[in-house]
């Protein structure tokens, strides 16, 4: 849920602004009135079934609410349930459109965002959506029982006024580029949604079997509960005619299935049981892929190009245990990491590395800093690690001239330096406390990517225990800080704001299921990121953005893993058609979700073909 709050294509902030959109830098690209966006089919029919599988790593779920703490909501809800002020395009980035809202319009102080709702605007119930449910879903939002990453994201939203019916301002505490479209990209749902026949309202906490009421596309259809769900396509869907909705939103039917492990998934795709999965998995993708319904070509295997940022999927290394603290033991496990020979050996050369955060977006770091960087990063120098003041962090390499023997010397003087010697073997501080770590997984087939790692650490007298559990418990583990090492995947954005709070802010380190995996508590990374969202102009953002990434990836509290620049995707070609046009800005599985649509029976070629 946090991951999809954060990768809207909504941030900015202009100095006054008001419009059918609004942009961060420049110029919506789709003017006032426009037909639909260039990347849809307008004339794409609506009807048929899309049969996906779940792309959570849960094989279960036990409630309808995705924005409360305890439980799994089903996948896609959020996305197909659930309407906002504003909605992004694909084919740009930084800019949203009016959905719920017809007009947007920021103060030139930059201190308040006033959006005007459509009067046609409807939730699931027949309902009008008024100024009042705008308030009462971001008080909801903020509130007790709900994931603290939305009160992280909207620590500087001083409150929301409802100024007429239709009409609502929210108000900010500071001039923030990113607010105005960082609360106009909130879910929106109806005070009706947990009201009981006595009319009284539930605590939010307590909302979880209930049908959401929201204003999306989409409703809940026939449901096997805990194991697969149905969503079903609203025909009297208040915005099919906008702009912003022309030529999505074309299936009928979205029903999402869920297997019990990786191997009953490919199985079930080998069969046909259902139409498109995005492949995570190097060795799915070369060598496990295949059979009679590839050959016939009714299933396909698609590569679609992107723009998207490359995020910084790592092993993330916990700084609240006392053997992590130190940044020189932290590097020293990343210079155990033979990333080349497994990206020769193990993932068929098909993934690059992943640099530091920005990847692939005008935000990536490179060569020396700047004067401007320099100037955010020199009134804290002493808690700086020097090395931030010189070239970018590179992950270490062992291709040629380059070796695994060099980088694991360089970890043994960092060890020695850092106060550990090897005694029998085993590696041990000044009181004999030998460094034993555990790394926390629930993924099928990661220990194989683990084990070079460790085979390595060995040889530094350091053991690494690789413990699976399910994730159920992996994920209780997580949000209680309670791990040595995990693989996080954040997802990466073209326009870093108040987020970063939530993932590196000293506050959220302290908050229980905070985004903050690291245990990072850091001033001067605290006031990088805060130059970072309250920058005004491209040219302020992008030396905060540099600054904050050297800080953060020579300080080693992440070891960055690997990225692909294509979406991997299986596909029954002979029961789904898409647009002609890939954007170069869409997510993968969303993206068919949102723009594709169902071939009619009569262009399938014959089932025994």
């Amino acid at each position: 849920m946090r991951y999809w709050m954060f990768s809207l294509l909504l941030a900015g902030v202009s100095p006054a602004w008001s419009g059918h959109a609004y942009a961060l830098w420049g110029q919506p690209r789709y003017p006032q009135g426009f037909a639909h966006f260039n990347y849809v089919n307008p004339e794409a029919p609506k009807g048929g079934e899309l049969r996906l599988v779940s792309n959570l790593r849960v094989s279960t779920f036990d409630k309808y609410n995705p924005f409360t703490i305890k439980g799994n909501a089903p996948a896609y809800l959020a996305n197909l349930m659930f309407d906002s002020l504003l909605t992004g395009s694909l084919d740009e980035t930084a800019t949203g459109y009016g959905l719920l809202a017809e007009d947007v319009t920021v103060a030139p102080d930059g201190l308040s965002a006033t959006f005007r709702l459509r009067s046609e605007a409807r939730f699931h119930n027949g309902r009008p959506v008024l100024a009042g449910d705008v308030k009462y879903s971001y008080e909801t939002l903020i509130g007790p029982h709900t994931a603290p990453g939305y009160k992280t994201l909207l620590i500087d939203v001083a409150g929301a006024d409802v100024l007429d019916e239709r009409t609502v301002r929210f108000r900010f505490r500071v001039p923030n580029r990113e607010l105005p479209l960082t609360v106009g990209g909130l879910p929106i749902f109806s005070p009706d949604w947990g009201r009981g026949a006595d009319g009284k309202a539930k605590p939010f906490d307590q909302v979880v079997m209930e049908i959401p009421i929201g204003s999306g596309p989409y409703r809940i259809g026939p449901v096997r509960f805990g194991k697969d769900i149905t969503y079903v396509l609203d025909p009297d869907y208040w915005g099919r005619n906008l702009g912003v909705r022309k030529g999505t939103a074309n299936f009928a039917r979205v029903s999402v299935r869920i297997y019990k492990d990786n191997t009953a998934k490919l199985e079930a795709l080998k069969a046909g049981e259902f139409d498109l999965m995005r492949v995570y998995s190097a060795g799915d993708w070369a060598r496990r892929i295949d059979g009679r319904r590839f050959a016939s070509g009714e299933l396909v295997k698609g590569e679609f190009e992107h723009k998207l940022p490359s995020g910084f999927q790592s092993y993330v290394l916990n700084t609240r245990r006392p053997v992590l603290q130190d940044a020189r033991v932290r590097e020293a496990l990343d210079l155990a990491m033979d990333y080349e020979w497994m990206n020769r050996q193990m993932f068929y050369g098909s993934y690059y590395r992943v640099r530091g955060m920005f990847g692939n977006t005008a935000c990536e770091t490179r060569g020396l800093p700047g004067a401007a960087e320099l100037a955010l990063m020199e009134p804290w120098r002493a808690q700086i690690p020097a090395a931030a003041f010189g070239e970018m962090y590179s992950p270490p390499r062992t291709d040629p001239p380059n070796s695994l023997r060099a980088n694991l010397r360089r970890a043994q003087q960092l060890l020695r330096d850092a106060g550990w010697t090897v005694e029998g073997g085993v590696l041990r501080n000044v009181d004999g406390q030998p460094l034993e770590l555990e790394y926390l997984d629930s993924g099928e087939g990661s220990l194989r990517t683990v084990a070079p790692w460790q085979r390595n650490l060995e040889k530094l007298g350091i053991q690494l225990r690789y413990r699976a559990v399910d994730f159920a418990l992996f994920q209780q583990r997580l949000q209680k800080f309670d791990f040595d090492i995990a693989t996080i995947v954040y997802p990466g954005t073209h326009n870093p704001g108040q987020e970063f709070a939530d993932l590196l802010g000293s506050q959220a380190a302290d908050t229980e299921d905070s985004g903050n995996y690291a245990g990072v508590k850091s001033p001067a990374v605290d006031a990088l990121i805060q130059a970072m969202t309250s920058a005004k102009t491209e040219a302020e953002l992008l030396p905060a953005c540099h600054a904050l990434e050297r800080v953060i990836a020579h300080s080693h509290y992440l070891i960055p893993q690997w990225s692909a620049g294509t979406h991997r995707m299986v596909f029954n070609d002979w029961r789904l058609a898409r647009p002609a046009i890939a954007p170069p800005y869409s997510n993968g599985e969303l993206w068919a979700l949102d723009t594709w649509w169902a071939r009619s029976p009569a262009s399938k070629p014959p089932k025994d073909r």
